[in-house]
């Protein structure tokens, strides 16, 4: 599907309450209504990453007193593992803190991902750029999902980092999807972007050869030490609203794509968490820590779980379905015919719609 990004824009210029209603519309045509994916995520190798991402505290140029670890054993990710299964994860991702990986780390990381399937658990990795013969070493070891995010926009992207090009983070992708692995990709806002870089970074990934299977959507963390949270100085550099409308969009634009709230979700309002899985988001990080940063913890997810009458995912996941994909008409998904997104055609409630709108359409 070739979205524009004129079209994203419009998407971005609805009515709030209109998009939200439009997005949880696509969503239910797509998804299992009120069920969320449980997904852990595990450091595996914490810091001394050569990169300069002004967000992250485990870069060697960041002065966050973070120190730099060696690779985890097999047997301890396998106990971190189980422990996660025991807790109601589906997915159990694993991060290295590395520019790239290293041959001589492939035997390790190809056990952890090994062992972990034969838990029974969905396996992702994130372990920086990949060259084809890695990636495929991955696939043959069982790994499901590869996380490699594109970050912001492409014309955002120089002022976040400047070791690695926009095009290294796609070539990566495309050997991740050579080599039959399903593909992990989001980014993070809040990190001074305007609202047409926001545009941009939903453009990159909705007009990908193929959407993502999975979407993560992270807000800012600012740590202290780091380029960004030493900028902003705790400020947060994007409210609750446009965060949440960024999920609407990338839940419409990506209609079969896993959504996933990431990092920042600690300090967002129950309410806003509350929109954000009404607009589509269908995937959280559970436990107290992801990879450095903190988490909400399983407790809290686990109570507003139960106000807000969700439960875990039980079903499979709909881009990894054997199952027929949806008919025509079902959702805007790949190869779904859209019109322009102001026309009934885009939406199937006349009366919602935005074109010829006067007195007579408001709501009650």
């Amino acid at each position: 599907m070739s979205w524009t990004r004129a079209e994203i824009a419009a998407l971005f210029d609805l009515p709030f309450t209109e998009l939200v209603f439009r997005a949880a519309e696509v969503h239910r045509s797509n998804h299992a209504a009120g069920q969320v994916q449980l997904c852990t995520l595990l450091s595996v190798k914490t810091g001394g990453c050569p990169e300069d991402c002004g967000y992250c505290a485990q870069s060697v140029h960041a002065k966050t007193g973070l120190k730099a670890e060696k690779l985890m054993d097999v047997d301890a990710v396998l106990d971190a593992a189980r422990q996660a299964k025991a807790a109601g994860s589906q997915r159990f991702c694993m991060g290295a803190a590395w520019r790239e990986l290293k041959d001589r780390d492939l035997d390790d990381v190809c056990a952890m991902a090994r062992e972990v399937k034969a838990l029974g658990l969905e396996t992702c990795m994130t372990l920086g750029m990949l060259t084809g013969e890695q990636a495929r070493a991955l696939a043959d070891a069982g790994l499901d999902y590869y996380n490699h995010n594109i970050d912001t926009s492409p014309e955002h992207y120089g002022a976040i980092i400047t070791t690695r090009t926009f095009e290294e983070r796609l070539d990566t992708l495309e050997h991740v999807r050579a080599a039959g692995i399903a593909v992990c990709c989001g980014g993070i806002v809040g990190m001074g972007e305007t609202r047409d870089d926001r545009v941009g970074f939903i453009h990159a990934l909705a007009t990908l050869p193929r959407h993502p299977e999975s979407v993560p959507i992270n807000a800012l963390v600012p740590v202290k030490g780091t380029v960004l949270g030493d900028m902003f100085d705790g400020v947060k550099m994007i409210d609750d609203i446009e965060f949440v409308r960024t999920v609407a969009v990338a839940r419409i634009t990506m209609p079969r794509s896993m959504v996933r709230l990431s990092a920042g979700r600690e300090s967002m309002s129950e309410s806003t968490q509350a929109l954000c899985f009404l607009a589509g988001a269908n995937s959280i990080f559970t436990g107290d820590k992801l990879l450095t940063t903190p988490n909400a913890g399983d407790d809290a997810d686990a109570a507003l779980f139960e106000k807000l009458g969700l439960r875990p995912l039980t079903g499979g996941e709909p881009m990894r379905a054997k199952s027929p994909s949806p008919q025509r008409g079902e959702g805007w998904g790949e190869g779904a015919p859209r019109s322009n997104v102001h026309s009934d055609a885009a939406h199937p409630h006349p009366a919602l719609s935005l074109e010829g709108e006067g007195e007579d359409s408001a709501a009650p």
